[in-house]
């Protein structure tokens, strides 16, 4: 692992099936960052397995353990510290991180949200879509912030809505999507040539929101 590569924090609740992705992009060096840490609040995340597996450096913070949301985000941000980490990506966390933390890491929490923001945030965005009779959906990496699912939109892919879709079927090929879009935003965030505005995310002049000389 190169030196120079950014340590980026990876933060699970259940399965961690975007952590695979991320890890086994960063292994193949597809972007400059490497996994410096996986952090549960959940100690049954089936993704821990995985973490641990794969040789990762794999921590346990139960939430319950603490007496306020302020407390759990601050023992997080001491460890994620300890590590060096300068990235940090959500890949379903399911803890709404607080001010402390997000001031902490400014411009650089990423989530990714199975719906193409702003359209259904929070939780069953995919049921939400079907029962709206959307025809797309989508994914979305966007830049975490304290307000839920509304922070600047870093990279979006639309998903078709087919008539015979469940939720099952289109969150299954939203997943697809989403194993291939949160690491080319790490790529593109890491890359540099971005600023915000507001809450926008603009690409520097000469660079396409596709990281590559326009």
């Amino acid at each position: 692992m190169e030196k120079t590569s950014v340590p980026l924090a990876i933060l699970i609740s259940g399965r961690g099936s975007n952590l695979r992705a991320i890890a086994e992009a960063a292994t193949h060096g597809q972007f400059g960052a490497h996994v410096a840490v996986v952090v549960s609040n959940r100690a049954d995340a089936k993704g821990l397995q995985f973490a641990r597996e794969a040789g990762l450096d794999a921590v346990v913070i139960p939430h319950g353990a603490f007496a306020s949301r302020d407390q759990f985000d601050a023992a997080v941000i001491d460890l994620l510290r300890a590590r060096g980490v300068r990235l940090v990506c959500l890949t379903g966390f399911m803890r709404v991180l607080g001010l402390r933390f997000c001031a902490t890491f400014p411009n650089a929490i990423l989530n990714i949200h199975p719906s193409l923001l702003p359209a259904f945030p929070g939780e069953h965005a995919v049921r939400q879509a079907i029962e709206h009779g959307v025809k797309v959906s989508g994914a979305t990496v966007h830049f975490a912030t304290a307000d839920l699912d509304s922070g600047p939109i870093i990279v979006q892919e639309a998903v078709p809505v087919r008539d015979g879709d469940d939720a099952d079927a289109l969150a299954a090929r939203i997943l697809e999507v989403e194993h291939r879009l949160y690491p080319e935003a790490i790529r593109r965030v890491v890359a540099g040539g971005w600023r915000v505005v507001g809450r926008r995310v603009l690409w520097d002049r000469g660079v396409s929101s596709s990281g590559h000389d326009g």
